[in-house]
Parts: structure tokens; C-alpha cells; sequence
């Protein structure tokens, strides 16, 4: 049987700011969220991971690197793994995004599945490429237990995808705060969600820290 398992990074100076922060900014973790990572690997240290697969930017490629060393797992990146675009918000607070481009953010925030942001992408864009990249890893392992370390957004899409959740809700209907961990086993009737923005593996000094 094969699941998955969707890694968020760690925390990044722009997720403990909440600033728009999507594949336009390779923003790196900060300490924390190295530590973040390692107790993710020392959690997980006898999963026996049949592979790795992460988004190139820096914060998931570090994060991977983390996981993967220890462990001496192959690790993949896949440009399909990126964050959403964001377009001309990247770096920006959302004051900063509501006070200039405010008709744009009105249309994102009440359906972003086919309002992107300014100059940015659509949801049902970031799901098309996450879910060729899910199809792909399906294709290549009948069983076993996989690690995709990816962000935010593109998360919580490709797990309404998978689920048959409206994309245009993944703001509004799955958590997946920063270093948590969500679950999909696929079974003979289809992917089920084990897990949701699981973070029991962090210490409470890190569950706790600012930010998104």
C-alpha cells in the first residue's frame, strides 16, 4: 500500500512574518526551521523511506537534505512541487497586498481556484502540476511510504484534489501550518486522509513559534 506524506518546510523569516512568500522568493529557513526538519528526521528516523521528492527553492531542498542524509534516501526535486506564484505580492504583508491591489485580492480571497494573484497563478494551475507530479510517484512505487516536502499552498491544493475538495476552499478547509506533515494512504477505494497538518513530532518550543 503506498502513502504519502506532504512535509511543509520550516519556518522561513516570511512564514514568521506572514508575508506572501510563494516560488518567486527563495526565501531560507531560518535556524528554527532547520531544527524544525531535524525533529522531523529523528521522528520519522525508521519510516524507511522509499524515496524523496521536494521542491527545488531552497527552504524544501534543505529541509529533504535533513531528512534524507541520515537516512541515505534518493532524493528528487520536481519544478511540479513549487509554491503558488504570487505574482507582484510576493514579499508583501497582506495590508500591503488589500491597500494596492485590493479589486485583485478581493477576487483571490473569494475564489483563488480561477482568480490568480496580480500577475500571479491560479489554483487550478499549481493543482495541475502537483497532481502530475502525485501521478508520476504513483506510477513508479506500487507501495511503501514517500516523502513529499513542498509548501503551504501547493499542499493544501493538491490534498483538496486528492480529496475532492473544492481547490477554491484550500484556504478555508485544510490547516498545514509551518513543519507540519498531512497523510494520504491510497487504498483500493482511494486516497484517505490519515493525517492533517500533524505536528507531533516538534517540541512545544517549536509548535509555538509566531507565524503561519
Amino acid at each position: 500500500m503506498l502513502e504519502l506524506y506532504f512535509l511543509r518546510h520550516g519556518q522561513t523569516a516570511s512564514s514568521r512574518e506572514n508575508i506572501f512568500c510563494g516560488s518567486g522568493s527563495d526565501t531560507p529557513l531560518t535556524s528554527e526551521g532547520e531544527a524544525m526538519a531535524r525533529s522531523f528526521a529523528e521522528f520519522y528516523k525508521d519510516t524507511g523511506w522509499e524515496a524523496i521528492y521536494y521542491s527545488p527553492l531552497e527552504r524544501t531542498r534543505v529541509t529533504a537534505e535533513i531528512i534524507a542524509k541520515p537516512q541515505a534516501v534518493k532524493a528528487h526535486h520536481r519544478e511540479g512541487l513549487l509554491e503558488i506564484d504570487y505574482g507582484k505580492w510576493e514579499g508583501k504583508t497582506v495590508d500591503e497586498v488589500d491597500r494596492h491591489y485590493h479589486d485583485d485580492h478581493l477576487s483571490w480571497t473569494a475564489d483563488p481556484a480561477w482568480f490568480p494573484p496580480t500577475g500571479g497563478e491560479t489554483a487550478i494551475s499549481v493543482a495541475s502540476r502537483v497532481l502530475a507530479v502525485i501521478n508520476e510517484i504513483r506510477n513508479s512505487h506500487e507501495g511503501g511510504k514517500l516523502l513529499i516536502v513542498s509548501h503551504k499552498a501547493a499542499i493544501r491544493i493538491a490534498l483538496c484534489s486528492l480529496i475532492g475538495i473544492d481547490v477554491g476552499r484550500f484556504r478555508y478547509r485544510l490547516a498545514c501550518p509551518v513543519g507540519s506533515v498531512s497523510v494520504v494512504r491510497f487504498g483500493a477505494q482511494g486516497p484517505l486522509i490519515e493525517k492533517i497538518g500533524d505536528r507531533s513530532h516538534l517540541s512545544d518550543h517549536l509548535r509555538n513559534l509566531p507565524g503561519t
